[in-house]
């Protein structure tokens, strides 16, 4: 620890991005990255550009982009915001809408970024449990519910000792809600029926629905968006439409909520996205042939790897996603992690409460699933 860090920085638990190795004939299954390239439109938009594309600054109002998911979604441009990835949207959300007096509500198990930036920012945050199946509950966000707390802190170092030793039920207005649909790491989805229970019953705070992987087999809530005016929804290219390396992440929701973003982001980086990822996420959204296509064979094969899996004896949550939450009973989710690794495989692994056995497995390609399949025969059942 420098003795130049200001008090905030010492006290921060950064978020750990999943690995990315350098090793020959891996299979990397871990950050549910697409196993397809992007559409060959994408590679063609960013090669086309001229000298002027690195000379220039980019437009900050990205309007060509926004424009084009506006289109697909039925909205105005000023309905849309565009950054850095998710996660740089998600930033500006907590900073701009989720920072308020009372503390942001999520679930316990969910994205864990959302802890990170409630201690960067200084936000109080309750984390609320998931139900025996993981499944968030909606009674659990109505305005007066009352809840088993397992987090209340303001982030950072605090959060495990709180996280070890629940309080008594409490009930709290919360300042703010956000949660992923379909959920991470689980996958589990929410029907868009409840989605919507959540945000009708709580009309005076922001409720932001994380959607990175709603293209898998989730409802989106985007069509609720000129509904309810407290309602903002966040969308990654990283996953369905193939681009984690660009960098390209949205929101959609009521322009009040659309210009408290901007107001933060351009106090903060007013050009964050470049001129080849504004053509290159223009022209990925608009191939919308592209995305099916390769969304669709994606869903394919995680339903032969679910099947895979449960005849290994694995129990596999239901997955809205392009990865599977899978448990072994009788082994420990770490080992069988380190075993995969030992054959150039590589999974998630969350050492956490409830979840220590579970490993979450990216859908790569046909071939991936079956070296993975026949791993796992290998270290559960024998040669």
């Amino acid at each position: 620890m420098s003795r130049f860090w200001n008090k905030l920085v010492a006290t921060l638990d950064p978020y750990v991005p999943g690995e990315q190795p350098r090793i020959q004939n891996l299979v990397k299954l871990n950050t549910n990255e697409h196993p397809y390239g992007p559409s060959p439109k994408v590679l063609a938009a960013i090669a086309a550009h001229t000298n002027d594309s690195l000379r220039l600054y980019p437009d900050p109002t990205a309007l060509v982009l926004r424009q084009a998911i506006a289109k697909r979604f039925g909205l105005t441009p000023e309905h849309v915001f565009v950054g850095n990835g998710s996660d740089e949207v998600l930033g500006h959300a907590f900073h701009a809408l989720l920072k308020q007096d009372s503390p942001v509500w999520f679930p316990d198990i969910t994205y864990s970024f959302y802890p990170v930036y409630c201690g960067l920012y200084q936000i109080k945050f309750r984390a609320i449990p998931l139900d025996e199946r993981f499944k968030v509950l909606v009674n659990d966000y109505l305005p007066d519910a009352v809840v088993q707390v397992a987090l209340d802190s303001v982030g950072g170092a605090a959060n495990r000792s709180a996280a070890a030793s629940p309080r008594a039920s409490v009930a709290e207005r919360a300042g703010g809600i956000i949660f992923p649909n379909p959920n991470a790491p689980t996958g589990c989805a929410n029907p868009l029926t409840e989605v919507e229970q959540i945000i009708a019953a709580n009309p005076d705070i922001v409720v932001v629905v994380d959607e990175a992987y709603v293209d898998f087999g989730a409802q989106t809530a985007a069509t609720l968006v000129e509904k309810y005016p407290n309602l903002l929804v966040v969308h990654t290219l990283s996953k369905s439409r193939s681009l984690a390396g660009l960098r390209v992440g949205y929101a959609l929701g009521h322009p009040d909520l659309i210009q408290g973003l901007d107001r933060v982001k351009n106090s903060f980086n007013s050009y964050p996205l470049d001129n080849l990822a504004l053509a290159g996420a223009t022209a990925a959204i608009e191939d919308e042939a592209y995305f099916e296509a390769s969304r669709n064979a994606v869903i394919r094969t995680r339903d032969a790897l679910t099947t895979g899996l449960q005849d290994l004896g694995f129990e596999v949550l239901p997955s809205a996603a392009n990865f599977v939450f899978a448990r072994r009973p009788g082994h420990k989710g770490a080992d069988l992690a380190s075993g995969l690794r030992a054959k150039n495989i590589i999974v998630r692994h969350f050492n956490k409460p409830r979840i220590a056995d579970f490993l979450r497995i990216t859908v790569g390609t046909d071939e991936q699933c079956a070296q993975l399949l026949t791993a796992c025969r290998e270290l559960v059942v024998g040669q």
